[in-house]
């Protein structure tokens, strides 16, 4: 469980390190995020980066855990 957080740590430093160059490759504005509008109200429902993200999370973790 210890190595999995560090692991889980370090995963989320260099995201946060990369992040701006993430938003540059589009994350965040496919097909499926929807944002809507309304006077000063603004609501944004990444759906699509949130499913596309989980499964690429999911298969780093598969891979890892049967290399181990």
């Amino acid at each position: 469980m210890m190595r999995f957080l560090i692991t889980f740590g370090l995963m989320m430093i260099i995201i946060g390190i990369f992040y701006p160059q993430l938003q540059e490759l589009g994350l965040g504005k496919i097909p499926g995020d929807f944002y809507s509008e309304k006077g000063n109200l603004k609501l944004y429902y990444p759906f699509t980066s949130s499913i596309t993200s989980s499964c690429i999370i999911n298969l780093i973790i598969y891979f890892y855990k049967k290399n181990n």
